[in-house]
């Protein structure tokens, strides 16, 4: 069990935003190429924060409905303000519960909220090289044996329960699937990751050739994980982790400022303003995009279009926040801030790094797509 249940979506960003400073005091120690938070998550665990997305009943917070996504939002935001490295690890294993949960069976539910009470990490590995990406080989007693790998897979050997996309045989389609990873452990190619920053997720390539699978542990039917609005909806999540380390850009600034004694400097005065404004615009979108969730109707095609295009018109905006709010610390702190053992150096490639998220031209191209098919949001 978790040493902490939190049975509420307020309880759980509390316990958040409580966690976020510690979580910063350690990143700089966890900024190492190939490492891992495993400290950190420890902590999550204690607070009860790895079990938030479950059901009360089933020992989480409740974030798991439509009407909590808010909650869910701030709670991935004050965990990416304290370290953008954990946010990415900490965004996947709860997308994964949440698949889970949409997805599987009773059975499956049951089983996976067991081992996240007991503290084993999921994640969410999709992204793979088109000539080795994984495929289930069908066995005659109805399982499968696994080939290929997949690339970027964060949390690699730390990750318990990964949940993986895979094509099954004779074309018939996308398969999901948890790899009991403890048990049956890919070989990770370390070399891989060599990242400009997001150091510590340990993003490796993981070769899952050989390994086995039975029916219990296929989620979904296939195809299920490219379904809409659940695929492309999904970006607020990643976005809110982003929107926190813009947070931590701006706070750094402000308390480097305010260290030299430059805050009656008009010009830093102009740059902060502007700062200010970009955070608050990008809290006003986590509002929205949960206002959205909650309101529009994501079973009828109308209302899984209306919930894609703006999780797309969102991930954007935060994109151009982010960066808007890099370039303002930058000219703020100039090159003294830039150097270690000051934070800004690493914020800067954590967050840039996280922004290079797939297919940012598609998405803006989607939002113009549903305005010009003059469809609306409300």
């Amino acid at each position: 069990m978790s040493e902490s249940q939190l049975g509420t979506p307020a309880q759980a960003e509390g316990a958040a935003a409580k966690i976020a400073p510690r979580l910063f005091a350690q990143a700089a120690a966890t900024d190492v190429e190939g490492g891992f938070p495993t400290q950190e998550f420890g902590w999550l665990r204690a607070a009860g924060l790895l079990t938030v997305v479950l059901p009360a009943a089933m020992g989480g917070a409740d974030l798991h409905t439509a009407a909590a996504t808010l909650p869910l939002l701030q709670v991935l935001r004050h965990v990416g303000r304290g370290n953008l490295a954990v946010g990415r690890v900490y965004e996947g294993h709860l997308n994964a519960l949440l698949l889970i949960q949409q997805l599987g069976n009773a059975a499956q539910v049951e089983r996976y909220a067991a081992d996240a009470r007991a503290g084993l990490l999921f994640g969410m590995w999709n992204t793979e090289n088109p000539a080795e990406g994984v495929h289930l080989d069908a066995l005659p007693n109805g399982r499968y044996r696994l080939r290929g790998a997949k690339t970027f897979a964060s949390g690699a050997g730390q990750l318990a329960r990964p949940l993986i996309t895979g094509a099954l045989p004779e074309g018939q389609g996308w398969q999901l699937f948890v790899l009991p990873a403890d048990a049956q452990p890919p070989a990770l190619d370390r070399s891989f990751w060599q990242p400009l920053g997001m150091r510590a997720t340990a993003s490796f390539r993981a070769d899952l050739t050989g390994l086995e699978i039975g029916p219990e542990d296929l989620i979904g039917p296939s195809n299920a994980y490219y379904q809409q609005p659940a695929f492309s909806g999904g970006a607020i999540r990643f976005a809110a982790v982003q929107l926190g380390g813009a947070e931590a850009v701006f706070e750094e600034t402000h308390g480097f400022l305010r260290g030299l004694n430059r805050t009656d400097d008009p010009y830093q005065r102009q740059r902060l303003g502007e700062m200010a404004i970009a955070l608050e615009s990008g809290l006003h979108w986590l509002r929205g995009a949960a206002d959205n969730a909650a309101r529009l109707t994501a079973a009828t095609s109308e209302g899984a279009e209306a919930t894609v295009a703006y999780a797309n018109m969102m991930r954007t905006v935060i994109e151009k926040i982010c960066l808007d709010m890099l370039q303002l610390a930058e000219r703020s702190v100039g090159a003294r801030g830039m150097l270690r053992p000051l934070p800004f150096e690493r914020l800067h490639r954590d967050l840039t790094h996280y922004l290079r998220q797939p297919a940012p031209d598609a998405a803006l191209a989607d939002v113009g797509r549903f305005v010009l098919d003059g469809k609306s949001f409300s």
